[in-house]
């Protein structure tokens, strides 16, 4: 393991628009690399510029918990952060892996974060997270805290060959559902699915089974990107040991999409497989409503509410009408509850879009959405 300290001169990543999986709209990392190591992370890839040999070299931004006190700084801003919750997690570096017991910055940022009263969504691949349980509770009782986990399955043995330095499921579970023991919302994140080793219908329903044991309140699933260059080399390098019969299976789905995108038929199947075991587990696919529908404004609350619907009706290969209608209105500059009677205006909303924006800014959710998230299987 190489270590390499820097002093940053900026944290918070700014989204353009609301993400909807992680109900947020600002993000941060302290790590630049990542000890966990997976084989399928795309923060290999050429085009994210990891210094260092992926999974050996990591970059420590010391100066992180200063740089988001500033950033979270309302005297220092002209115009207030909207409120969302704060992403801890995710882009090219788990905030918890190894080398973080030792650092101790993602404790020192979640408490910067609960000193400037804004909620956070903790996602990592480590159960180092429950050293800091302490400061999400506080967090939690204020503003409200979410710890997620990512699965590509709940396999210790498949996970000891793909994900070499995460925490192994078994013991990621069991930190979900001491969490939830102490009140905080959890969720899964299970991607990416492996193709041929953790998609079938067997693992699903494994995976799904072990997370309704762990009580957690959602589980959002998703393919695997496979992107030329050095993600994929490694990636087949690693699927070539486990079973090397499975490269051909590579070729079929996997045709050079400059995403690293599989086949949209493949990506179809495999969600509709997953969305009828969630339903069997009366398992939402997307994060509750109730996990954020009083913290986010009404724009944000449309769009993550819109987005829902599209993703859980794609999940079910069905026509999802309602992306473009929350990109329209993501782009708005005024309270969107100003247009109520101009929505059809907007590109994407029609008569049907219409009733469901109304009624989410009259009761602050959807009737549909709801039906979707706690749907029983059909």
């Amino acid at each position: 393991m190489q270590v390499t300290e820097t002093k940053s001169k900026s944290i918070l990543n700014k989204h353009k628009r609301i993400d909807s999986w992680f109900v947020s709209r600002y993000g941060f990392n302290i790590y630049r690399g990542c000890l966990h190591a997976c084989a399928y992370c795309d923060g290999r890839a050429e085009k994210y510029r990891v210094e260092g040999t992926f999974g050996e070299h990591i970059t420590v931004k010391t100066n992180a918990p200063e740089l988001l006190d500033r950033a979270l700084d309302p005297a220092r801003k002209r115009v207030p952060l909207k409120r969302t919750h704060i992403m801890l997690g995710g882009g090219v570096g788990d905030s918890y892996h190894a080398i973080e017991e030792d650092y101790r910055l993602a404790r020192r940022c979640l408490e910067v974060i609960g000193r400037r009263g804004f909620p956070v969504h903790v996602l990592t691949k480590s159960s180092l997270v429950e050293r800091d349980f302490d400061v999400l509770e506080s967090i939690n009782r204020a503003d409200g805290a979410i710890v997620s986990m990512s699965f590509s399955s709940t396999s210790d043995d498949i996970s000891s060959v793909f994900e070499p330095g995460a925490s192994r499921p078994s013991a990621k579970l069991a930190t979900l559902a001491r969490a939830r023991e102490r009140g905080l919302a959890t969720g899964i994140f299970l991607l990416p699915v492996i193709p041929f080793v953790t998609d079938g219908p067997d693992v699903m329903k494994k995976a799904l089974s072990d997370a309704k044991r762990a009580g957690v309140d959602f589980v959002v699933f998703g393919g695997m990107t496979l992107k030329e260059g050095r993600q994929k080399d490694h990636f087949m390098n690693v699927l070539r040991a486990y079973d090397r019969e499975l490269e051909l299976e590579y070729g079929i789905i996997y045709k050079g999409d400059p995403w690293g995108n599989a086949t949209p038929e493949y990506y179809s199947s495999i969600g509709q497989t997953f969305s009828a075991i969630s339903a069997a587990y009366r398992i939402p696919g997307r994060m509750p409503t109730r996990l954020y529908r009083d913290v986010l404004d009404e724009n944000d609350r449309v769009v993550v509410m819109l987005d829902s619907l599209a993703g859980l009706l794609q999940l079910q290969g069905r026509d999802a009408p309602y992306g473009y209608a929350a990109y329209s209105v993501s782009k708005l500059t005024e309270p969107v509850s100003s247009m109520r009677s101009s929505l059809r205006s907007l590109k994407g909303v029609g008569k049907v879009t219409e009733r469901i924006i109304l009624e989410i800014l009259d009761t602050g959710t959807s009737s549909y959405l709801e039906s979707l998230l706690h749907a029983p299987a059909r």
